[in-house]
C-alpha cells in the first residue's frame, strides 16, 4: 500500500515507462518533485530504444519530461540530475542540447550494469511552483 499524505504523493504517467519494481515514477513533497530513475525505455513498448546511448538518454530525458509535466511542472523546473552510465566515455552533447541555457546541477556516476542493459539511467530532482498539481 502506497505512503501518501496531504503533503507527500506519488506521481505516476502512462506517457513514461511503468515502473519496473515496487516504486513510484515520481513523489511529490511540497514544491519539491524526486524523480525515479529514467533508462531509455519507450514507453508503448516497454523495451531500450535502439540507436545506441545517445538515443537512450534522449528517451530517458523525454521520460523524465512527461513525469515532470504530469506533475504540473516543465523540463525546466529540474534542478538536480544524477546519472549512472555505464561508460563515462560515452556522455555528452545530448544532455547538454536537452535542458538548452539552464543547465541543473549533476552528478555522474560509472556503473558495472544498470536495469535491462541500458546505457543510461538519470533520475532528477525538480522544485515545482505552488499552484502546480
Amino acid at each position: 500500500m502506497p505512503m501518501t499524505s496531504e503533503r507527500s504523493h506519488s506521481i505516476e504517467t502512462a506517457k513514461a515507462p511503468t515502473p519496473i519494481g515496487p516504486y513510484s515514477q515520481a513523489v511529490r513533497s511540497g514544491s519539491l518533485l524526486f524523480l525515479s530513475g529514467q533508462v531509455g525505455l519507450e514507453p508503448e513498448s516497454g523495451a531500450l530504444v535502439e540507436g545506441g546511448v545517445e538515443a537512450q538518454v534522449r528517451q530517458a530525458l523525454r521520460n523524465l519530461e512527461h513525469v515532470v509535466r504530469e506533475a504540473g511542472g516543465a523540463i525546466g523546473d529540474i534542478v538536480k540530475t544524477t546519472i549512472f552510465v555505464v561508460d563515462l566515455g560515452n556522455f555528452a552533447k545530448v544532455y547538454a542540447d536537452f535542458f538548452g541555457d539552464f543547465r541543473p546541477a549533476r552528478s555522474t556516476v560509472e556503473v558495472s550494469r544498470l536495469p535491462l542493459g541500458a546505457a543510461v539511467e538519470i533520475e532528477a530532482v525538480a522544485i515545482l511552483k505552488s499552484g502546480s498539481r
